[in-house]
Order: C-alpha cells, then structure tokens, then sequence
C-alpha cells in the first residue's frame, strides 16, 4: 500500500487501479482462441486511426459441432479501461449491436469448431471519437451473458512521440533494466495544460499486469512533454520468450518432444524448460509473446499442449504461463502446479495449432504483478517492445481522447 501511494504522489498509476473486469479474456470454456488484431497486420498492437482505413478484427473458435447465433458491442472505456459512461450515440455512428455472421466449419479435424470473426468498423457500426474500445460477445438470446470480450483502442494521430528504450539506466549500466525516455509534441492538438490533462499508458510487450499510466509530465518546454528519468519508466528487462509450434500432429515441432492421441485429443508434450536467471543470455527472434495460428484450409485442429518448468519450488510465488495464449491473465487455467514426485511446475492448455510464444512470470502471494526475475531472469539485451499512448481529457469533457500511440523497441 505504502508503495501505491507513492506512486499515485508521483503521477503514477499502477495496475492494481486499473479496471480488471474489461481485460481480454473468455468466460465460456467452449470458446478458444482469441485473437484480436489489425487487419493486414497480425503482429501488430490492436491500436487503429480514428476515420482511417484501418480495422480491427476479432476472431475466436467455438468448439461445437453445430453454429451459434452470436451477436456484440461495444463500451468505450477511459485511460484507465473504464467505462467512460458514455450512451452510444456519442461514441457510434449506427447500431451498438450486430451479429457476428462470418464463420466457417473446421474440416477433417478430432476436434470439430467453428471459426468465426468479425471486423470494426463496418457498415453498421463506425467510430466517432478516440479512445478505448471493449467489444463483448454474447448469445443472441442472452445480452447479460458476456461470452468473451476483447479491447482494442481507436488514435487521432495527433502526437508525435520519440524516444529510446535504453539499456543504460538510472539505476543500472547494461545491467538488468530497461529505461524509457520520450518526449511528446502537441503543437496540433489543442492542449489546455500539458501539466495536468495528459495521461501516459505504458505496457511492455503488451502485458497487462504491469501496465502504468503517468500523469505528469517530468517537464514542459512550449508545445513538448518530456518523460525523461522517471523511475517507474524503468522496467525489469526480462529475457527472451520461448517458443513452441504444434503445426503438425504426426512429427514433433519446435519445442515439442513427444506427441500422442488419447481420445479424443492429440497431446503433444513439451521439452522440459528450466529456469534461465543464472543461464546466460541468448538472443532468440520472438514476436515478444504473441502467437499466429495453422493457416490452412481446415484451419487446423487442438491439441492438448503439456508444460513442465523443471526447478525447486519457488517460495513466495506462484508461477504462471504468460502470453497472449492466456489472454494476459493469471487465472487457474494459465496457473501451474508444483508436482514433488518428479520436482516439476506443470500445467496443460487445449491450444489451437501454430506457433506460440510464452514466458514464466512469478507472481508473490497477495500481487497483481509477475516478475521475470525468478524464473525467466532479467537481461539488459532483452528486445522487448514498450507501447506509449497519450491520452487527454478536455475541460469539461467526459472522456478520454487517444491522441497517438507508438511502439519503442530496444535494440
């Protein structure tokens, strides 16, 4: 508590005030894999330009034999993922409903599913201001039944912001953190005081749990905001992700060291990791814990994927899978379980097949926060990829307007 309040004192908000109810996530166990992306753009942050040529498309399996009758919303949220209590029409032009009416049947697979998606925004329902976007899904008789929901967020591009993500810290010197510097130029957007109306949101390889929002600026000179040797802009640098792939049922992939079909699954197990805080650091392309699913013309199937971290317990923590596998969230499904018969963290996941990222964060008893340090170790070589958005509320206004948004990457 002493540590949120000095934060709070210092114009940091951490993530335990942020609303944790509009996380990605799916609350039906019949549903999977959850993807939201930019069209043309998979790898890229769900973030599209306000009246651009841009979309967002949400896309998730339903493992069914026979279609659902599906429909969405939307909720426009605050900096903070809030609901901003805005009525739809001053958010949306059109419906603030639709019907999700693109899917297709899985072919020649164990596990039969539907695949649907859906694009924003469409004819029926377009974006009139920035900001924050959860889109929830639910059945078409049952509004009250959130099936999954998923954010996405809309910018005017109206800042620039530049910067680094050094190494080189107030803390350390190519040691095991990573610091942000930037600044933001606002001379065309119309800013009543660069000192109180901005807010900064920062996530790290778009992690929610240790996602900030900074308030004030370190300093203002004319039209620029400079967040310069801020100490909550100095992040633990982590390593690398691991990676998998379960592209193939008959042959093992990356990773992958035995497969086997019990019905009615295939299950594939992965090599044995270990911890990597005392191993030195190796350089691996990663897309920083995203993952991209079979491109084929069944779509592919679901295997049950098996984890063990081989290592002592860890006491103090829990250890959780992190990744956009999980939603980002640390819940029983992403949680594993220390077996002492063989002295092993173990977990399964029913996952679509493709190519995963994912890392092991430890979470202390009692925190909303995982660290990298106990299992995955922290290397200032990491390439990690750190998301700046700057948000402004005008006098008077009820909302959150999206400004800009940018990507800075170390390395």
């Amino acid at each position: 508590m002493k540590r949120i309040l000095t934060v709070i004192l210092a114009g940091i908000v951490p993530f335990a005030m942020f609303a944790a109810d509009t996380l990605d996530g799916i609350f039906n166990s019949r549903f999977k894999s959850l993807t939201t992306t930019v069209a043309g753009n998979e790898m890229s942050p769900p973030v599209i330009t306000l009246n651009g040529n841009d979309r967002v498309i949400i896309s998730f399996d339903e493992l069914s034999d026979e279609r659902s009758y599906l429909r969405y919303s939307l909720v426009h949220c605050n900096a903070l993922w809030q609901p901003s209590g805005l009525v739809e029409s001053e958010f949306l032009d059109g419906f603030n409903i639709g019907d999700v009416e693109e899917f297709s049947y899985s072919q020649a697979t164990t596990v039969n599913y539907i695949h649907y998606s859906l694009s924003l925004p469409n004819d029926r329902m377009r974006f009139t201001i920035s900001g924050n976007y959860l889109l929830k899904v639910f059945p078409e008789n049952n509004p009250e039944e959130t099936i999954l929901q998923a954010r996405f967020s809309v910018s005017e591009n109206l800042v620039r912001i530049s910067g680094e993500a050094t190494p080189r810290t107030d803390i350390d010197y190519l040691g095991k953190h990573q610091q942000l510097n930037f600044s933001v130029d606002t001379k065309d957007a119309d800013i009543h005081n660069l000192y109180t109306d901005l807010k900064v949101i920062v996530s790290q390889n778009s992690r929610k749990d240790n996602m900030l929002i900074i308030s004030t600026p370190q300093r203002v000179s004319g039209d620029m905001a400079y967040y310069e040797h801020l100490r909550p802009l100095i992040y633990p640098a982590g390593n690398e992700y691991r990676r998998f792939e379960t592209t193939s049922t008959t042959y093992p992939g990356m990773n992958v060291e035995a497969i086997a079909y019990e019905h009615p699954y295939y299950h594939q197990k992965l090599y044995d990791d270990y911890p990597r805080k005392n191993i030195p650091y190796l350089y691996d392309m990663t897309q920083r814990g995203r993952f991209k699913l079979m491109d084929t013309d069944d779509g592919g199937d679901y295997v049950v994927v098996h984890f063990a971290l081989e290592s002592d317990p860890i006491d103090g923590y829990d250890i959780f899978i992190e990744g956009d596998l999980t939603n980002g969230r640390f819940n029983p499904e992403s949680m594993m379980h220390y077996d002492f018969s063989d002295g092993k963290y173990k977990a399964s996941m029913l996952l679509k097949q493709g190519s995963y990222n994912y890392q092991y964060l430890a979470v202390p008893a009692g925190s909303t926060m995982g660290e990298t340090s106990p299992v995955e170790g922290d290397f200032h070589n990491t390439v990690n990829e750190y998301g700046i958005g700057i948000y402004y509320r005008a006098p008077g206004s009820r909302y959150d307007r999206l400004l800009g948004y940018t990507i800075l990457m170390t390395n």
